[in-house]
């Protein structure tokens, strides 16, 4: 979980005048949506957005502090301008503490296959698995080494390391890493 956080105002303004006036103070329109479906207008400062979003993945969590008041959020959707890079409204989704989320998550690995230095090819089939959990619990990559493969084998979903609280829903058997003999 990510220690990141980010200050933001209720705004009762709307509409593109507002959003525009708002731009121009530095400040970015954004809204959050609960658990039941339900907006809140806020806005967020340009400058310490950018330092949050342009360093996160899809599934870290960041502390909110709307009027003050603390969530953990996710960041779903950025609407930017591609000629000028520059962020015209974003979206965040706080859930409940207890609801369980799906999520897709990048596998990274590190490590040299002990069959890749025997002369075995080593080949990525998948990094990315499904799990369900809570947004504390949600983790931002989940690493693997894959340094005790040898030639013939592979790492499967089942080898990772993931944490208690958290429900793998990709299939088990699936190879993630698999080291194949040289030919």
């Amino acid at each position: 979980m990510s220690k990141q956080k980010l200050d933001a105002k209720t705004r009762t303004t709307t509409g593109k005048t507002a959003a525009k006036n708002l731009r121009k103070e530095g400040r970015i329109p954004a809204v959050v949506y609960n658990d039941k479906g339900e907006a809140t207008s806020i806005d967020v400062s340009e400058v310490e957005f950018n330092k949050i979003w342009r360093n996160i993945t899809p599934t870290t969590s960041i502390t909110l502090a709307v009027d003050g008041k603390d969530s953990l959020a996710l960041i779903k959707d950025v609407e930017y301008n591609i000629r000028t890079d520059k962020v015209l409204h974003a979206d965040f989704f706080v859930p409940a503490a207890d609801q369980k989320l799906v999520s897709k998550i990048k596998v990274h690995y590190t490590g040299t296959p002990a069959g890749v230095l025997k002369g075995g090819f080593k080949k990525e089939r998948n990094n990315e698995i499904k799990i369900k959990c809570t947004i504390g619990d949600l983790p931002e990559t989940i690493t693997a080494d894959v340094s005790g493969i040898n030639v013939s084998e592979a790492l499967r979903v089942k080898d990772l390391k993931v944490g208690k609280n958290i429900e793998v829903l990709t299939d088990a058997e699936l190879p993630l890493v698999t080291v194949s003999p040289a030919r």
